[in-house]
């Protein structure tokens, strides 16, 4: 735990609340070419994208399967930046960073480009819009109020998380240093539960992918189609292919689904199996992530419709299917 947590005020009397998001890195991209090599590696578009928002993405092998989502933002430009200064962003799963940098910087050859994991902090901050100005002073600068949009203020970068319900969700990606000198905004949050960030990923149908649930899926059946973390114009990366047929054709079978439970006494691992108790002979979808009160999972079209869906066997622990914030059959966040 980082100094700014041990130093929130337990007497905060305000609605905004800050976790550590433990399970979480960020990469960094730095070089000449590194924003065009990434263009060639992702599944959204790189080059285009502008240095006021984030973008889900993917990163796919060649048959089109999903070896990471990730949030991309592009680094500020400085007047007097170095040749090395980092040019692009991910967050990603902590689980498979170092992997994914790996895998990447075997196709780097000949670009100017390298990646690393960075040792920038991720906190997940939320609240209630009454209490927005004591935190933007504290933060030092206007915060994002629309999902996606980004800014880049004293006390690190602020990026606007999609949520469902009233309030508002930012990740701050800040250094160390930026950190230790947050002390007027650790007077403003009070310390929150990470399952309740979580929760809120899944409620929105943001899907992480994570070492356990690695090339099992294409971006389609996570719903990056659905919700901006996918390009079909961009041109050429791995899987692309695979990831277009798909679209053109219309041949998606499965998606992801958004689901609850009354009680569980363990929380799904992701890859756990989902069953459709009438038809009890095999899986009919996967857990992709979970929190303590629901999942993401992936299912086939038919089950999803008027399955008796269930956790882990088929006489486990039933999952009631939510609303997602977008229609699974032309989706779109909806903020």
């Amino acid at each position: 735990m980082s100094a700014f947590f041990d130093s929130i005020s337990s007497t905060s009397s305000g609605s905004v609340y800050a976790t550590p998001l433990t399970d979480y890195a960020v990469i960094a991209a730095t070089g000449a070419d590194a924003l065009a090599f990434l263009h060639g590696q992702l599944t959204h578009d790189v080059t285009g994208l502008s240095p006021d928002v984030a973008r889900l993405s993917g990163y796919c092998t060649a048959k089109g399967r999903l070896l990471a989502t990730m949030v991309l933002w592009r680094a500020q430009p400085a007047a007097d930046e170095a040749a090395d200064a980092p040019q692009l962003y991910a967050l990603v799963r902590r689980d498979l960073a170092d992997a994914l940098v790996k895998r990447l910087s075997m196709f780097v050859l000949r670009a100017k480009a390298k990646l690393a994991v960075t040792a920038l902090q991720v906190t997940g901050v939320w609240g209630e819009p009454a209490d927005v100005d004591a935190l933007q002073t504290a933060a030092g600068g206007a915060l994002p109020a629309t999902p996606w949009q980004r800014v880049d203020l004293p006390s690190g970068t602020w990026i606007a998380a999609p949520l469902v319900s009233g309030g508002l969700r930012w990740w701050w990606i800040a250094s160390q240093a930026q950190q230790d000198q947050a002390s007027t905004l650790a007077t403003q949050v009070q310390r929150g539960d990470a399952d309740h960030w979580q929760a809120a990923d899944l409620a929105t149908g943001l899907p992480w992918v994570a070492a356990a649930t690695q090339d099992v899926f294409i971006p389609q059946t996570l719903n990056l189609d659905l919700i901006d973390g996918v390009s079909f114009t961009k041109g050429c990366y791995p899987g692309q292919e695979v990831v277009a047929r798909s679209h053109y054709r219309g041949t998606v079978k499965r998606r992801t689904a958004y689901g609850q439970w009354d009680t569980m006494d363990t929380v799904p691992a992701p890859g756990t199996d989902i069953y459709d108790a009438r038809q009890p002979q095999e899986p009919c979808g996967r857990i992709v992530d979970a929190s303590r009160s629901g999942a993401l999972f992936e299912i086939t079209l038919a089950a999803l419709d008027d399955g008796d869906l269930r956790i882990g066997a088929p006489d486990g622990a039933k999952i009631t299917v939510a609303p997602l914030p977008y229609d699974l059959a032309d989706g779109g966040f909806k903020g």
